[in-house]
Protein backbone atom coordinates (compact mmCIF):
# COMPACT_ATOMS: atom_id res chain seq x y z
CA UNK A 1 0.00 0.00 0.00
CA UNK A 2 3.15 2.41 1.13
CA UNK A 3 4.51 1.43 -2.31
CA UNK A 4 1.66 2.44 -4.22
CA UNK A 5 0.96 5.85 -2.28
CA UNK A 6 4.77 6.60 -2.90
CA UNK A 7 4.38 6.07 -6.76
CA UNK A 8 1.02 7.97 -6.94
CA UNK A 9 2.74 10.87 -5.28
CA UNK A 10 5.68 10.88 -7.52
CA UNK A 11 3.24 10.57 -10.84
CA UNK A 12 1.26 13.46 -9.47
CA UNK A 13 4.33 15.47 -8.45
CA UNK A 14 5.88 14.96 -12.43
CA UNK A 15 2.36 15.99 -13.83
CA UNK A 16 2.88 19.52 -11.80
CA UNK A 17 6.05 19.47 -13.32
CA UNK A 18 5.27 19.39 -16.82
CA UNK A 19 1.78 21.14 -16.70
CA UNK A 20 3.72 24.65 -17.33
CA UNK A 21 5.47 23.06 -20.16
CA UNK A 22 2.51 22.16 -22.31
CA UNK A 23 -0.15 24.50 -20.86
CA UNK A 24 -2.26 25.91 -23.23
CA UNK A 25 -3.20 29.97 -23.11
CA UNK A 26 -5.50 31.78 -25.95
CA UNK A 27 -3.41 32.66 -28.98
CA UNK A 28 -0.35 31.77 -27.55
CA UNK A 29 2.47 29.27 -28.37
CA UNK A 30 3.52 26.65 -24.97
CA UNK A 31 7.13 25.77 -24.40
CA UNK A 32 6.65 22.03 -26.93
CA UNK A 33 4.71 24.30 -29.60
CA UNK A 34 8.01 26.65 -29.77
CA UNK A 35 10.39 23.83 -29.47
CA UNK A 36 8.81 22.46 -32.72
CA UNK A 37 8.77 25.10 -34.64
CA UNK A 38 5.13 27.37 -34.42
CA UNK A 39 4.37 30.57 -35.00
CA UNK A 40 1.28 32.30 -34.57
CA UNK A 41 -0.53 34.32 -37.33
CA UNK A 42 -3.04 36.54 -34.68
CA UNK A 43 -2.08 37.79 -31.75
CA UNK A 44 -5.50 38.32 -30.28
CA UNK A 45 -4.47 41.87 -29.90
CA UNK A 46 -5.02 43.39 -33.46
CA UNK A 47 -5.07 41.90 -37.38
CA UNK A 48 -1.50 42.46 -37.53
CA UNK A 49 0.04 40.87 -40.99
CA UNK A 50 -3.68 40.21 -42.08
CA UNK A 51 -5.46 42.08 -44.94
CA UNK A 52 -8.24 41.63 -47.20
CA UNK A 53 -7.68 39.35 -50.32
CA UNK A 54 -6.73 41.22 -53.36
CA UNK A 55 -6.21 44.27 -50.61
CA UNK A 56 -4.43 46.44 -48.33
CA UNK A 57 -6.27 46.75 -45.33
CA UNK A 58 -8.41 45.07 -42.97
CA UNK A 59 -12.13 44.81 -44.45
CA UNK A 60 -14.90 46.78 -41.73
CA UNK A 61 -16.54 44.02 -41.21
CA UNK A 62 -14.15 42.12 -38.92
CA UNK A 63 -13.05 42.61 -35.72
CA UNK A 64 -11.20 41.39 -32.38
CA UNK A 65 -13.19 40.45 -30.05
CA UNK A 66 -12.46 38.08 -27.09
CA UNK A 67 -9.10 37.61 -28.15
CA UNK A 68 -10.96 36.17 -31.31
CA UNK A 69 -10.70 37.32 -34.79
CA UNK A 70 -14.32 38.23 -35.73
CA UNK A 71 -16.33 38.70 -38.82
CA UNK A 72 -19.92 39.94 -38.87
CA UNK A 73 -23.07 40.13 -40.78
CA UNK A 74 -22.34 44.26 -42.07
CA UNK A 75 -24.83 46.70 -41.13
CA UNK A 76 -26.15 47.08 -45.21
CA UNK A 77 -26.00 43.86 -45.58
CA UNK A 78 -28.49 40.68 -44.90
CA UNK A 79 -26.83 37.40 -43.32
CA UNK A 80 -25.25 35.23 -46.19
CA UNK A 81 -24.50 38.56 -48.24
CA UNK A 82 -20.87 38.81 -48.08
CA UNK A 83 -19.40 42.85 -47.99
CA UNK A 84 -16.11 41.25 -50.29
CA UNK A 85 -14.54 40.69 -46.97
CA UNK A 86 -12.33 37.54 -47.89
CA UNK A 87 -9.11 37.94 -45.58
CA UNK A 88 -5.77 36.62 -46.12
CA UNK A 89 -2.69 36.27 -43.81
CA UNK A 90 -0.66 38.84 -46.21
CA UNK A 91 2.68 38.37 -45.01
CA UNK A 92 4.05 35.28 -46.05
CA UNK A 93 3.04 32.15 -48.61
CA UNK A 94 3.66 28.65 -47.06
CA UNK A 95 4.21 25.24 -49.25
CA UNK A 96 4.69 22.72 -46.49
CA UNK A 97 3.34 23.09 -43.08
CA UNK A 98 0.74 22.26 -40.51
CA UNK A 99 -1.86 24.56 -39.75
CA UNK A 100 -4.24 24.91 -36.72
CA UNK A 101 -7.18 26.94 -35.99
CA UNK A 102 -9.77 27.14 -33.59
CA UNK A 103 -13.26 28.29 -35.17
CA UNK A 104 -16.69 28.76 -33.84
CA UNK A 105 -19.51 29.43 -36.20
CA UNK A 106 -22.49 31.28 -35.04
CA UNK A 107 -26.11 30.35 -35.43
CA UNK A 108 -26.29 29.95 -39.61
CA UNK A 109 -22.90 30.66 -40.07
CA UNK A 110 -21.28 29.47 -43.32
CA UNK A 111 -17.37 30.72 -43.88
CA UNK A 112 -14.44 28.84 -44.67
CA UNK A 113 -10.54 28.29 -44.39
CA UNK A 114 -8.36 28.34 -47.26
CA UNK A 115 -4.42 27.53 -48.08
CA UNK A 116 -2.22 28.14 -50.64
CA UNK A 117 -4.04 31.26 -52.15
CA UNK A 118 -3.24 33.02 -55.13
CA UNK A 119 -4.76 35.98 -55.25
CA UNK A 120 -7.03 36.61 -58.69
CA UNK A 121 -7.48 40.38 -58.82
CA UNK A 122 -11.42 40.72 -58.92
CA UNK A 123 -11.86 37.40 -57.53
CA UNK A 124 -13.13 35.61 -53.96
CA UNK A 125 -10.20 34.10 -52.01
CA UNK A 126 -12.32 30.37 -53.15
CA UNK A 127 -11.77 31.00 -56.70
CA UNK A 128 -8.17 29.54 -57.01
CA UNK A 129 -7.78 27.56 -52.80
CA UNK A 130 -8.88 24.46 -51.67
CA UNK A 131 -11.53 25.01 -49.21
CA UNK A 132 -11.82 23.38 -45.19
CA UNK A 133 -15.53 24.28 -44.81
CA UNK A 134 -16.88 26.19 -41.94
CA UNK A 135 -20.62 25.50 -40.97
CA UNK A 136 -23.48 25.74 -38.67
CA UNK A 137 -24.17 22.34 -39.70
CA UNK A 138 -28.20 22.13 -38.62
CA UNK A 139 -29.28 25.41 -39.41
CA UNK A 140 -27.04 26.58 -42.35
CA UNK A 141 -28.79 26.94 -45.83
CA UNK A 142 -26.14 25.14 -47.22
CA UNK A 143 -26.54 22.23 -45.21
CA UNK A 144 -28.05 19.18 -47.49
CA UNK A 145 -24.57 17.85 -49.40
CA UNK A 146 -22.44 15.93 -46.95
CA UNK A 147 -19.19 17.50 -48.63
CA UNK A 148 -20.88 20.88 -47.65
CA UNK A 149 -20.84 20.44 -44.04
CA UNK A 150 -17.88 21.78 -41.42
CA UNK A 151 -14.35 20.06 -41.83
CA UNK A 152 -14.99 18.47 -45.35
CA UNK A 153 -12.97 19.55 -48.32
CA UNK A 154 -15.16 21.53 -49.83
CA UNK A 155 -17.45 20.36 -52.75
CA UNK A 156 -15.34 17.39 -52.79
CA UNK A 157 -14.40 15.06 -50.03
CA UNK A 158 -16.87 15.03 -46.68
CA UNK A 159 -16.11 15.07 -43.38
CA UNK A 160 -17.81 13.28 -40.40
CA UNK A 161 -20.54 15.23 -38.65
CA UNK A 162 -20.37 13.49 -35.58
CA UNK A 163 -16.76 14.96 -35.05
CA UNK A 164 -17.90 18.47 -35.24
CA UNK A 165 -19.24 20.77 -32.27
CA UNK A 166 -22.56 22.65 -32.85
CA UNK A 167 -22.70 26.25 -33.53
CA UNK A 168 -21.45 28.35 -30.15
CA UNK A 169 -19.10 25.89 -29.59
CA UNK A 170 -15.12 25.93 -30.24
CA UNK A 171 -13.56 23.47 -33.16
CA UNK A 172 -10.10 22.86 -33.83
CA UNK A 173 -9.09 22.25 -37.51
CA UNK A 174 -5.56 20.87 -38.32
CA UNK A 175 -4.47 21.13 -42.12
CA UNK A 176 -1.01 19.55 -42.69
CA UNK A 177 -0.08 19.68 -46.74
CA UNK A 178 3.36 18.15 -47.26
CA UNK A 179 4.43 17.71 -50.93
CA UNK A 180 0.54 18.21 -51.87
CA UNK A 181 -0.70 15.15 -49.64
CA UNK A 182 -3.24 16.87 -47.52
CA UNK A 183 -5.54 15.50 -44.36
CA UNK A 184 -7.73 17.85 -42.49
CA UNK A 185 -8.08 16.67 -38.71
CA UNK A 186 -11.24 17.59 -36.81
CA UNK A 187 -11.21 17.87 -33.06
CA UNK A 188 -8.39 15.46 -32.87
CA UNK A 189 -9.72 12.77 -35.87
CA UNK A 190 -8.61 12.57 -39.23
CA UNK A 191 -11.63 13.49 -41.16
CA UNK A 192 -10.34 14.04 -44.81
CA UNK A 193 -7.21 12.87 -46.68
CA UNK A 194 -6.45 13.74 -50.24
CA UNK A 195 -3.24 14.54 -52.52
CA UNK A 196 -3.24 17.73 -54.77
CA UNK A 197 -1.72 17.87 -58.47
CA UNK A 198 -2.83 14.28 -59.08
CA UNK A 199 -5.10 12.19 -61.24
CA UNK A 200 -7.42 11.58 -58.33
CA UNK A 201 -7.54 15.31 -57.20
CA UNK A 202 -8.28 16.57 -61.31
CA UNK A 203 -10.99 13.93 -61.09
CA UNK A 204 -12.85 15.54 -58.12
CA UNK A 205 -12.17 18.81 -59.65
CA UNK A 206 -13.87 17.48 -62.92
CA UNK A 207 -17.02 16.40 -60.77
CA UNK A 208 -17.68 19.95 -58.11
CA UNK A 209 -18.43 23.19 -58.95
CA UNK A 210 -14.90 24.21 -59.55
CA UNK A 211 -14.52 22.36 -62.57
CA UNK A 212 -15.04 25.58 -64.38
CA UNK A 213 -12.72 27.64 -62.29
CA UNK A 214 -9.65 28.57 -64.21
CA UNK A 215 -8.00 28.79 -60.88
CA UNK A 216 -8.61 25.28 -60.39
CA UNK A 217 -8.23 24.24 -64.31
CA UNK A 218 -4.87 25.93 -64.21
CA UNK A 219 -3.55 23.81 -61.31
CA UNK A 220 -4.00 24.84 -57.46
CA UNK A 221 -0.82 26.91 -56.77
CA UNK A 222 2.31 24.95 -55.30
CA UNK A 223 2.23 27.53 -52.03
CA UNK A 224 0.72 30.86 -51.14
CA UNK A 225 -1.62 32.56 -48.48
CA UNK A 226 -3.72 31.03 -45.64
CA UNK A 227 -7.31 32.58 -46.10
CA UNK A 228 -10.61 33.13 -44.23
CA UNK A 229 -13.71 33.87 -45.60
CA UNK A 230 -16.48 36.69 -45.41
CA UNK A 231 -20.08 34.72 -46.31
CA UNK A 232 -22.06 37.10 -44.53
CA UNK A 233 -22.34 35.69 -40.89
CA UNK A 234 -20.86 35.56 -37.64
CA UNK A 235 -17.78 33.34 -37.03
CA UNK A 236 -14.68 33.41 -34.81
CA UNK A 237 -11.26 32.48 -35.31
CA UNK A 238 -8.57 31.69 -32.77
CA UNK A 239 -5.26 30.29 -31.65
CA UNK A 240 -4.49 30.63 -35.74
CA UNK A 241 -0.92 28.88 -35.88
CA UNK A 242 1.64 26.73 -38.63
CA UNK A 243 4.72 25.24 -38.70
CA UNK A 244 6.54 24.70 -41.51
CA UNK A 245 7.05 21.09 -42.11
Amino acid sequence: MKRNIFLTFILLVAVLIAAPAYSQEVNKLNKKEKKEGWTLLFNGKNFDGWRKCNGTVMPTNWVVEDNSMKIFTAPDKKPGQGSDGDVVFGTKKFKNFELSIDWKAGKATNSGIFFNVREVPGKPVYYAAPEIQVLDNVDAGDNKIASHLAGSLYDMLPCDPKTVHPAGEWNTMVIKVKDGAVTHVMNGVEVVKYTLWTPEWDAMVAKSKFKTFPGFTEGIAKEGFIGLQDHGYECWFRNVKIREL
